[in-house]
């Protein structure tokens, strides 16, 4: 069975966990069919990394106070984004840049109408919970609180594929003391990762569900030491043995990672395509139909 096949079979069964990233949110690639790129025009995706970052040190005039620093690091630039103006104008900016007017690619909505139970994800904009919403879902929330105070959510019922279950781990752009994008954030993200239940940032449901259902990873890369870093907490008293199995999409995996995190630790098994071309293929593998635009 190759790696289509067992990620469909679990998929199909609901028995796979979905954790979204914000690679979903770029266009489609050179050599994509034309209808996707007339189904997702440039100017209503979200800007991303780099590119949100940029527009926030424009106007926080940020190479003013910090001459040659690199203003595509986006944690730092939104921190000073945040001490320059406020925390309500940083999170107003962004939600505007990535939520308002804005629309959900076909990947998106093509992942929203499959049977994942259970969805993590590290973006703040809402396009997804829409999406759901379009499929006729009815989702539950749980969205990240930087205090460790607050129990965590976690539903009574087993969230089902029509009522599934979304961690919004990094936040939410309506709730701005949520979001996780300054350089502080990332600190009190990790100090809270070491919170025990039902404080733990991560809900119950998904800690017991990610010892026993596989975990398919879309719109991210492991390049990313934040997201690698989260992968080894929530699985930080597992044997690796017993783990099971997780599925990378990254067309261009780095090679160090590869050979630590897949060839000799067995953490990851990466299925080496971009979202344009994996996300269609599972979901006509499973549906039996090709994926709307």
């Amino acid at each position: 069975m190759d790696d289509l096949d067992a990620i469909a079979e679990a998929v199909a069964k609901g028995q796979c966990i979905l954790f979204l990233g914000a690679g979903v949110h770029y266009g489609p690639p050179a050599g994509t069919d034309q209808k996707y790129f007339d189904a997702y025009p440039e100017e209503r995706r979200p800007p991303l990394g780099r590119a949100l970052s940029l527009k926030l040190a424009d106007e926080s005039e940020y190479l003013k106070r910090f001459p040659g620093w690199d203003v595509g690091d986006l944690k730092r630039v939104a921190w000073h984004y945040e001490d320059t103006l406020s925390r309500n104008r940083l999170m107003k900016r962004i939600k505007d840049e990535v939520h308002v007017n804005k629309i959900a690619s076909p990947v998106v909505r093509g992942l929203a109408a499959l049977d994942f139970p259970l969805v993590m994800t590290t973006n703040f904009d809402q396009l997804f919970e829409q999406s759901l919403r379009a499929a006729g879902k009815d989702p539950q929330l749980c969205i990240y609180s930087p205090s460790a105070k607050n129990p965590t959510e976690d539903p009574t019922d087993d969230p089902t594929p029509a009522n599934p279950f979304v961690c919004k781990l990094h936040g939410d752009v309506d709730e701005p003391d949520s979001a996780v994008i300054t350089d502080e954030d990332y600190i009190q993200f990790v100090l809270r990762m070491g919170d025990k239940a039902p404080f733990h940032p991560v809900p119950e449901t998904f800690l017991y569900r990610f010892k026993r259902w596989p975990t398919l990873f879309v719109g991210y890369s492991l390049i990313d030491y934040n997201l690698r870093l989260l992968f080894k907490a929530m699985r930080v008293n597992l044997d690796p043995a017993l783990f099971p199995e997780t599925y990378s999409i990254d067309p261009k995996p780095d090679q160090l990672i590869v050979r630590y995190w897949s060839d000799q630790r067995r953490y990851v098994r990466f299925v080496m395509q971009d979202v344009w071309s994996f996300v269609p293929a599972l979901y006509e593998r499973i549906k039996k139909t090709p994926m709307p635009v």
